[in-house]
């Protein structure tokens, strides 16, 4: 009994497939194709791969991925990897694999799996953040993703900085709109914000130099604002950061003392943790989007 779960990045396709422990019993990743027929057919070819490593085969895959189908027309919608846009692409994914699938926003799966057997699990509300290339979020009530009316819950990344501060950089995002958190702290922001690669301002930082200490202040300043709506509106049990930055080991000491001021709470006791599978958790929550065979509700 295995689930299949693909992890659709804008560099690599990795698919794997999980038992009914959520052990991976195998694994592909392949880069991904430029054009959009290859990506199908990449996807194809490697859920075949991982379905003949593991000696099974299903009928239903998991899919991960940037963006979201619209709930209305179908089509997909706000992907940084745009050539996605305005594409059928989980009903393109199910007509080349020939089974049923179910799509997800990354950020989403990264929730989904961090509840169902990660760093949140035992949690009721998990809000989980991608900070890499791209920002994205997403969050689970008791193991169930919210994904909302519109399918946009957890779109953290597309809000705009809160309690923007003179001398703050005015910027406009991919997505058109100005200020998206996306900006200031996914990766690519913060080397952005510091006028050097990620590695060596927080290599600078560390030494105790004061341009890297200051554009690693900066950046947990407009993490912390950001958090800070997050624990106003929905005040998770916990918070799981995943991705590129979710490494940068100072986040969790400085974090929740940052955070505190921005919460409309006497007290703030809310984790901040580091996501416990890494970027497995992409593929591995692609995988629970599905029950296993014969579940109730499956």
């Amino acid at each position: 009994m295995i689930r299949i779960g693909v992890d659709f990045g804008g560099t690599k396709i990795e698919a794997a497939a999980l038992d009914a422990q959520g052990l991976i019993r195998a694994r592909v990743r392949r880069p991904t194709p430029t054009a959009y027929d290859d990506r199908l057919e990449a996807v194809r070819d490697i859920v075949a791969e991982v379905e003949r490593q593991a000696g099974a085969s299903v009928d239903r895959v998991g899919v991960g991925g940037p963006g979201s189908p619209s709930p209305v027309a179908g089509p997909m919608r706000n992907s940084n990897s745009t050539i996605l846009n305005g594409r059928p692409f989980p009903a393109d994914l199910a007509r080349v694999l020939g089974r049923q699938v179910r799509y997800a926003n990354d950020a989403n799966c990264l929730a989904l799996s961090e509840a169902v057997d990660g760093a949140g699990a035992g949690h009721g509300v998990v809000f989980a953040v991608i900070l890499g290339t791209g920002c994205g979020a997403g969050f689970t009530v008791d193991r169930r993703l919210v994904e909302g009316r519109n399918g946009v819950a957890g779109e953290w990344g597309h809000m705009p900085l809160p309690n923007w501060r003179p001398g703050e950089p005015l910027l406009t995002c991919w997505c058109g709109r100005e200020n998206c958190m996306e900006l200031f702290v996914s990766g690519t922001g913060f080397a952005r914000d510091s006028g050097r690669s990620g590695e060596d301002t927080i290599a600078a930082a560390r030494a105790g130099e004061a341009w890297g200490r200051e554009a690693l202040d900066r950046y947990i300043d407009r993490l912390a604002r950001g958090l800070g709506v997050v624990v106003n509106l929905i005040d998770p049990d916990i918070i799981v950061l995943g991705g590129g930055m979710s490494n940068v080991d100072e986040l969790y000491d400085a974090l929740p003392a940052a955070l505190e001021p921005h919460v409309f709470s006497d007290v703030f006791s809310t984790p901040v943790v580091k996501a416990a599978h890494g970027d497995s958790s992409g593929v591995r929550g692609a995988a629970w989007l599905w029950p296993p065979p014969g579940a109730e509700g499956g």
